[in-house]
């Protein structure tokens, strides 16, 4: 078959997105075809930099391009436009996809979940924010490493904006950088929520991908202020492998599934899944129950997003505000793994279910 743009094209076609189940050129992910002889250069738009089929389509292509055309030099760049599926309303205009990041009980990692998925995305190729929405035990500052930073204010129009920090890649904002750090907020739920609207509303978020919003532990006013506030693309909900934190991780998923919330549950994490000792890496330790996150997941109908182990690094480097995402090896790995399913979950979700509005709550 001779190579030519609408032979290319129709040899393209027999490729399907992995994930989405349609094919390349319908979907609209190959652009930018040139031809030369018997040279053809075409781009694949995938729905997120950290996508993790990447090689898989492009091998797709190239197999597809041999059988039905033969042997041609073919370049094929691998780029990337984020989906969307909000509406679009004036507040967070420039934010594609606006996440939440949930669990049950504290103290099962979700913070330190939500900084290393935020620089693992990050260092994909997406632009990234993360609201600190613990009003009241902020952590992402010492996470970060910005805990004596104080976030910039412009003018705009008659309106201050805060302007967000940015640390590795990662626009920040959290009431730590208001606040005196050996001092408790000492609040109402309505003043803590009311700063979780500024957060969201003065500040100068600009164009993102993805927006993260790491929630405090349960199911309260920060909550139902975030879906009042704005239309969210879906929930990452934290959990450990034992009983209780699984029971509380079960009433996270039904506050998000309540008809009158309806957010969609993109997956759950499992933190501190089994403890390896340094010296035996190879080694796996379930000291809090093995598998209570798969059988969750599957008991919800939902992916399990990763599984993250007890290492003590993950802990040395959230103190030491340098996230273990931003490191090689292999815990590094599993933050990039879970950045990729969250990636994947997202594109199948804007691609499959209608778009995300604000909600009423009235209860």
């Amino acid at each position: 078959m001779e190579l030519t743009k609408v032979n290319l094209l129709k040899a393209l076609s027999e490729v399907q997105d992995p994930d989405l189940k349609k094919d390349l050129v319908t979907l609209g992910m190959i652009q930018n075809i040139h031809i030369d002889g018997e040279k053809a250069a075409f781009d694949v738009v995938l729905t997120t930099p950290a996508c993790p089929l990447k090689e898989v389509i492009r091998k797709d292509c190239e197999e597809a391009v041999k059988r039905n055309i033969g042997d041609v030099k073919l370049i094929i760049n691998m780029t990337s436009n984020v989906t969307t599926k909000r509406d679009e309303g004036p507040v967070l205009s420039g934010v594609k996809n606006i996440i939440a990041v949930s669990s049950g009980k504290g103290g099962v990692g979700k913070s330190t979940v939500a900084a290393n998925l935020a620089v693992s995305l990050s260092k994909s190729g997406a632009s990234v924010g993360l609201i600190d929405a613990d009003i009241y035990g902020p952590s992402i500052p010492t996470m970060f490493n910005c805990e004596f930073e104080q976030p910039g204010v412009v003018r705009e129009g008659n309106k201050n904006k805060i302007v967000p920090i940015e640390q590795y890649g990662v626009k920040l904002i959290s009431i730590g950088f208001l606040t005196n750090s050996e001092e408790a907020v000492v609040w109402r739920g309505p003043m803590a929520s009311s700063a979780l609207k500024q957060f969201i509303t003065d500040a100068k978020w600009g164009d993102l991908d993805y927006l993260l919003i790491d929630l405090p532990p349960g199911t309260g006013d920060i909550h139902l202020t975030l879906v009042q506030a704005v239309p969210v693309t879906g929930a990452i909900v934290v959990t450990t492998p034992q009983k209780v934190a699984l029971a509380d991780a079960q009433k996270s998923i039904a506050m998000f599934r309540q008809p009158q919330i309806n957010v969609p549950i993109l997956g759950l994490v499992e933190n501190m899944a089994w403890f390896t000792p340094e010296e035996l890496p190879k080694n796996k330790y379930y000291i809090f129950g093995e598998g209570g996150g798969k059988k969750l997941a599957d008991k919800n109908g939902v992916s399990l997003l990763g599984q993250v182990p007890i290492v003590q690094s993950i802990r040395e480097s959230g103190d030491n505000g340098y996230p273990s995402a931003l490191k090689e090896g292999e815990i590094s790995g599993a933050f990039v793994h879970i950045a990729e399913s969250v990636a994947q979950q997202i594109a199948i979700r804007n691609a499959t279910l209608e778009e995300t509005k604000k909600v009423e709550v009235t209860i």
